[in-house]
């Protein structure tokens, strides 16, 4: 917490000599009491003392006027707040290689379920979209708050041969520009979230969309997914479909991004909630005096209150 007008603290120093003061003369209260009255003849005059009530009154007081000495000071917290034009595009591989059978039911099945709980559970003011790639890319659902018509498009997509890692990232820049509405000046907070088992081997490279992302402030976070036994029965023979993660990590690293890697189905719902967590925020100050100017008064309330309640002598 920060303090914009941090010398109205020094409000708090005679309140500090208010509460010593208070506490010196309760104790002078009570060595007079006794010294003056025997405990018999006290517990006859008084027998039911106020205990903790006494000082109630008294501590809601103080806190009441720190409270206020502290919003003197107009403090400020940091909070994240989402952007309201922050942009995710999912790009999917959809190689056969994502047939491979090393997750359970195969890796395209458990991406597909994971990927759509993730779009599911972004906030309400992202909009996101769907591209997804092998030989080629596609722009299956372009930027929108709809999450669940995004999350419902990932249902029967194609697959086809090769994996254009470095293409599919060139047409989700060419998707978060889309949200500018062709203001170079708007600021588009964006990520692009790719998944892939395969190495690069159609179109652009990887190092090519790297440089694209990374002038155009868009981080690139890569999901290296399956394990290096997986095979793919491809005319009736078992072919190796091991992931590239040294590669994927290369693209994440050369964007700002964050390079994971998951082997099962539970591990990429945990990388999609770690992305969700972090992407499309920004951290704001905010000014919470209101809010101890309210306390403040609440409490100084709650002090007259209580001292009219419990102390107050009726005619």
């Amino acid at each position: 917490m920060d303090l914009l007008a941090p010398i109205w603290l020094l409000l708090l120093l005679p309140l500090g000599a208010l509460a010593v003061t208070y506490v010196v003369l309760q104790r002078r209260r009570r060595r007079y009491a006794v010294r003056f009255a025997s405990l018999p003849m006290l517990e006859k005059v008084a027998p039911h003392q106020p205990g903790w009530r006494r000082h109630a009154p008294a501590a809601a007081f103080v806190l009441a006027l720190s409270a206020l000495a502290l919003a003197a000071a107009r403090p400020v917290i940091d909070v994240r707040v989402p952007h309201e034009r922050a942009t995710v595009i999912v790009a999917l591989d959809v190689s056969r290689s994502m047939q491979a059978t090393d997750v359970e039911p195969t890796r395209m099945d458990a991406a597909k379920q994971a990927a759509a709980s993730f779009i599911e559970n972004l906030p309400d003011t992202f909009n996101v979209g769907l591209v997804t790639f092998s030989g080629s890319t596609s722009v299956v659902a372009p930027p929108t708050k709809d999450h669940e018509a995004v999350a419902a498009a990932l249902d029967g997509l194609p697959m086809a041969n090769s994996t254009a890692i470095g293409e599919a990232v060139f047409t989700s820049l060419d998707q978060v520009a889309s949200m500018s509405g062709g203001d170079e000046s708007v600021d588009v907070p964006a990520r692009i979230v790719l998944l892939s088992d395969g190495t690069n081997t159609s179109g652009r490279s990887p190092d090519e969309a790297a440089v694209a992302a990374s002038e155009a402030g868009v981080p690139v976070s890569t999901i290296a997914y399956g394990t290096q036994e997986g095979t793919v029965e491809i005319q009736g023979r078992l072919v190796p479909v091991p992931v590239d993660v040294e590669a994927l990590a290369a693209l994440a690293d050369g964007t700002g991004g964050v390079a994971y890697t998951a082997e099962s189905g539970d591990e990429l719902a945990e990388v999609y909630e770690d992305i969700g967590s972090s992407i499309g925020w920004r951290t704001e100050a905010r000014e919470i005096t209101p809010y101890l100017a309210a306390a403040g008064f609440l409490l100084g309330l709650g002090a007259g209150a209580m001292s009219l309640r419990w102390f107050a002598r009726l005619p």
